[in-house]
């Protein structure tokens, strides 16, 4: 009854103790996001922000431009948008057939650690030179023109999805796994039947929020020669064609809208 009595006395110690160490950690996050901020403020030009309002004037016949739309060639814009879906389509539909075995074997209740961290630094380099920086690369190796976005958005999808698809396995229940190895079941059958079924519904989304993304990424690499719609919006902005800048940024905008509708609707479908 002794033991159980200075058992309950030291416990509120013990929670206040690490209430205290919390507290204090959480403190000293906040003082290091603040000094960052602080750090930051002068390399960022932050203090250029009175500009937006001295040069309202500016500001509001910049934005006057884009007010009149023009579609006289909506028939051009809604093909070259076409190419740009098509473009993400396929980039995250390669990365998507890499990701899976990636993702399995990146995973530290898969693999060993040997295979394990080559994958995982593999993932990481395609993680962190960004599409816009593979799509120069690739524009230099296969010329101009949507391969070398689909090639961009491809090795550095991959990079995050299988990333993704990794921790969604080491999330699992590792009991119907062993229930299905105790039947004497080989490894690819483990996989199969014990590792997909629980992380499916995951990866589905997963590769349709990828999907998402990567329309506007495509938009993007279309500005460095990559094709699609980001290549005539470009040169239209350049050349001070703003009733036609607006118009194909409408169009990209509702195509991203349509985008993210059909996505619920085949989430909705596959989970």
């Amino acid at each position: 009854m002794t033991d159980a009595m200075q058992t309950s006395a030291t416990e509120p110690s013990l929670n206040a103790g690490r209430d205290w160490t919390r507290s204090l950690w959480n403190a000293v996050i906040g003082l290091g996001l603040v000094a960052a901020l602080v750090i930051a403020w002068g390399p960022s030009e932050m203090n250029r922000w009175i500009y937006l309002f001295t040069d309202a004037g500016n500001m509001a016949k910049y934005a006057g431009a884009f007010l009149h739309p023009n579609f006289d060639d909506w028939h051009f814009y809604v093909e070259e948008m076409i190419v740009t879906l098509e473009i993400a389509l396929w980039g995250t539909f390669l990365s998507l057939i890499i990701s899976i075995p990636l993702g399995i074997v990146a995973a530290h209740n898969m693999a060993p650690a040997w295979i394990v961290h080559p994958c995982r630094w593999l993932l990481n380099i395609f993680r962190a030179i960004h599409e816009v920086v593979w799509a120069v690369l690739f524009v230099v190796a296969v010329g101009l023109g949507p391969f070398a976005g689909v090639m961009a958005l491809f090795i550095h999808n991959t990079g995050i999805m299988a990333k993704l698809f990794s921790e969604a396995v080491e999330a699992i229940d590792s009991r119907p796994v062993e229930g299905i190895r105790a039947t004497g079941a080989s490894r690819i059958q483990e996989v199969i039947y014990g590792v997909i079924p629980q992380v499916l519904p995951l990866w589905v989304s997963y590769f349709l929020y990828r999907f998402e993304t990567n329309v506007r990424s495509a938009t993007i690499l279309g500005v460095i020669g990559a094709g699609g719609i980001g290549h005539v919006l470009f040169e239209s902005i350049r050349g001070f064609y703003y009733p036609e800048s607006a118009a194909i940024l409408i169009v990209v905008v509702i195509t991203v809208a349509l985008t993210d509708l059909l996505s619920q609707q085949l989430r909705k479908f596959f989970l």
